[in-house]
């Protein structure tokens, strides 16, 4: 989705050199509390252009790294219909991730009609958006790398492939993120995200279908 394209977007509105990931979005009434990921550099003025945005009650720093600082973000989440698309088909974000030119959203709802619904409740508020891909992670064989996404399969693979879980280990996340282009806090997180993805689409729907 273009970063115009939803009120969240319009709000953590990253300059070009900076990506934005959601950690989670809580309900809280009509407010939602996301508590997302700046990856630096962090442009000058940004938090002062969140907290001017009009849906926007306060945002906060929570704890800070060497490459990036997680917000907790406080707003009014009725006035996005992006969000309320999602709440009202019975949709869950599972991840998310914003820069300067798009947002990648990854979605799950119950059901094929639920997602049938999302779609038609975006299109009637005028969302633009592009579906990548569409799979059933009842069946995760069916679907693209178990729920992995490109940057985290590339980066398992990588790791596996260079023996970081081998005992004794025979790479460091320093030499991942050499080998990937990335900061070794990055790799750490992405393998966090990948295994977790990973998981998710194969322990925890294995033992729901049990």
């Amino acid at each position: 989705m273009p970063p115009d394209g939803f009120d969240l977007g319009r709000i953590l509105c990253p300059d070009s050199t900076s990506t934005i990931e959601l950690e989670t979005v809580v309900p809280s009434g009509d407010v939602t509390v996301p508590l997302f990921w700046v990856h630096e550099p962090i442009g000058d003025g940004f938090l002062d252009t969140v907290r001017r945005y009009p849906t926007v009650d306060s945002v906060t720093e929570m704890d800070v790294f060497d490459d990036r600082i997680l917000f907790r973000l406080s707003w009014d989440a009725s006035q996005d219909q992006f969000f309320q698309c999602i709440l009202h088909n019975g949709g869950h974000i599972l991840s998310a991730t914003g820069t300067a030119e798009a947002w990648e959203f990854e979605l799950r709802f119950p059901d094929h009609e639920s997602l049938s619904e999302y779609s038609s409740c975006c299109e009637a508020s005028h969302i633009s958006q592009e579906l990548l891909r569409v799979y059933n992670p009842t069946d995760p064989g069916a679907g693209p790398w178990y729920g992995l996404s490109e940057p985290q399969r590339e980066a398992l693979t990588l790791a596996i492939q260079m023996g970081y879980y081998d005992i004794p280990r025979e790479c460091s996340t320093s030499t991942l993120a050499a080998e990937l282009g990335i900061s070794d806090q990055a790799v750490t997180e992405r393998l966090r995200r990948a295994i977790a993805a990973f998981g998710r689409h194969t322990l925890l729907t294995a033992e729901r279908d049990g």
